[in-house]
């Protein structure tokens, strides 16, 4: 190993540790009260950020942390230990929109969002999915109609992280023929434009504190300088966007799935039944040893899809594999650990039923697991 490998490891565990104390010491204690109250705790990523953490990929030209997706990974997986929430918007924040603009902005829309984004100064939302169109992106009905040297958009987007309290939002619509790929435009819109507002916000299973809500648009005038790229390519941008949203929805289940374990370890231990610790009894040790392996195995996939990426290589395929497969385990994990608690998984006393509630939107958003098999098995047919 040469020592640039020894500096990058040393470089992780530090990162990893400072992720894991600012989620014992800010998330913990909140986690339960901000999940009943669903309350979005908005100062909490501008803290965030000043760790660093909402600017993980930016380079520090623009204020970022100039890191690396294998970070990125264990960062959102550390944080969604402590609350799935948080660790969702945090990985929206980093994938969706300071990444679209990161990718596709021109040098001057990059100096003006991304010191504010990757600082946590300004909280970013991104929209892609309508009331109409969840899977079928393409079909979209929010359109966006040139006049002089603006936009007029209108229409609106559906289950939008930050909709209410995002500062700026990179919203993707029709600006030609419906389902023409290449008819639809992405563009940076900012809070207090007129014409831009958000609904009220969703009243969800789990991500209880993370903030979900439509943004509307009515007459709402943009200008031609927010255009993303080129007039057309909103759509494309969009999937390879979604590339690096998957490897952060996997990292995101990474986290709820460790989560979830330790937290059955950890009952399974000092829970005793016929006078020994249930650990003791191969139902409950096998349950392990299964959620384990798994654990291990997405986490391979996921830091084999992190590694594509920071290698510039096409991680289309590895990414969609990783996120359906981290997707689906977080879930089975997190069911396994609430029937490892017995009775009292199914309380709020003990933190499996939030897990278990929380794990379920990972194989939902950015992309379902039967889209994700769409995307694996068109590759693969193609290969």
């Amino acid at each position: 190993m040469n020592v640039h490998d020894t500096t990058a490891d040393e470089q992780l565990a530090m990162i990893k540790q400072s992720a894991r104390e600012f989620a014992e010491q800010y998330i913990r204690p909140h986690i339960m009260d901000w999940d009943e109250r669903q309350y979005f705790p908005a100062d909490l990523f501008k803290q965030l950020g000043e760790y660093g953490f909402m600017g993980v990929l930016v380079p520090e030209q623009y204020g970022g942390s100039g890191l690396d997706y294998q970070t990125y990974i264990t960062v959102i997986d550390e944080i969604s230990q402590v609350c799935g929430s948080i660790g969702l918007s945090v990985a929206a924040h980093n994938s969706l929109c300071t990444n679209h603009i990161l990718m596709f902005g021109n040098e001057e829309q990059k100096s003006k969002y991304l010191p504010k984004l990757a600082t946590g100064q300004w909280l970013g939302a991104w929209g892609l999915t309508e009331t109409g169109t969840g899977s079928d992106a393409g079909g979209m009905s929010t359109t966006a109609v040139k006049d002089g040297d603006y936009w007029v958009l209108n229409g609106s987007k559906n289950f939008i992280t930050h909709a209410i309290s995002g500062d700026v939002a990179v919203v993707i619509v029709r600006t030609g023929e419906k389902g023409d790929s290449h008819g639809m435009t992405a563009f940076v819109v900012e809070k207090g434009t007129p014409g831009f507002t958000a609904g009220k916000k969703e009243n969800k299973m789990g991500m209880r504190a993370s903030e979900t809500a439509c943004l509307f648009f009515d007459n709402c005038r943009v200008p031609d300088a927010n255009v993303l790229g080129e007039v057309g390519d909103g759509f494309i941008q969009s999937l390879k966007v979604l590339d690096g949203g998957r490897i952060s929805i996997a990292a995101l289940s990474l986290g709820i799935a460790h989560g979830a374990y330790k937290a059955a370890v950890a009952y399974s231990k000092e829970r005793e039944q016929f006078g020994k610790p249930i650990s003791q009894f191969q139902a409950i040790a096998f349950k392990l040893a299964d959620m384990a392996t798994k654990i291990e195995a997405a986490e391979l996939l996921i830091r084999k899809a992190g590694h594509l990426k920071d290698n510039g290589e096409k991680c289309t395929k590895i990414a969609a594999m990783a996120k359906y497969y981290a997707s689906e385990i977080c879930v089975e994990v997190a069911n396994e650990g609430v029937q490892i608690h017995g009775g009292y998984g199914y309380t709020k006393d003990y933190p499996a039923e939030k897990f278990y509630r929380d794990a379920k939107l990972c194989t939902i958003g950015e992309g379902t697991s039967e889209i994700q098999k769409v995307v694996i098995s068109r590759l693969l047919l193609e290969e």
